[in-house]
């Protein structure tokens, strides 16, 4: 029973450890990004669905664009859609949200 219990306990602080960054870590990038693409925004496919555009994210180490979709909208509530913000560190991308 103590090593089963043991055993539980070191396979939940591996699991812990790997969860140790917190999700909103920033990843500061020196050079900018590129102009925004345009886009084809396809038809609305319910009412009140927010179009959430499209925007350059930084993955592997390079820019790479990230399509834009629809997503559910909030009754009462914006969208502010997501935006790269500069600071003396670089830059970091700042996620869209809802303002209510």
């Amino acid at each position: 029973m103590k090593r089963l219990l043991l055993a539980l306990a070191l396979i939940a602080g591996i699991a812990g450890f790997g969860s140790s960054v917190p999700a909103s870590a920033q990843i500061y990038v020196r050079v900018g990004p590129p102009a925004p693409r345009r886009e084809y925004i396809p038809p609305r496919p319910r009412r009140g669905d927010v179009w959430v555009g499209g925007h350059w994210g930084w993955h592997g180490g390079r820019y790479a664009w990230v399509g834009g979709y629809w997503q559910p909208g909030r009754r009462g509530c914006g969208w502010m859609p997501g935006h790269w913000a500069h600071t003396w560190r670089g830059n970091y991308w700042v996620n869209g949200h809802w303002r209510c």
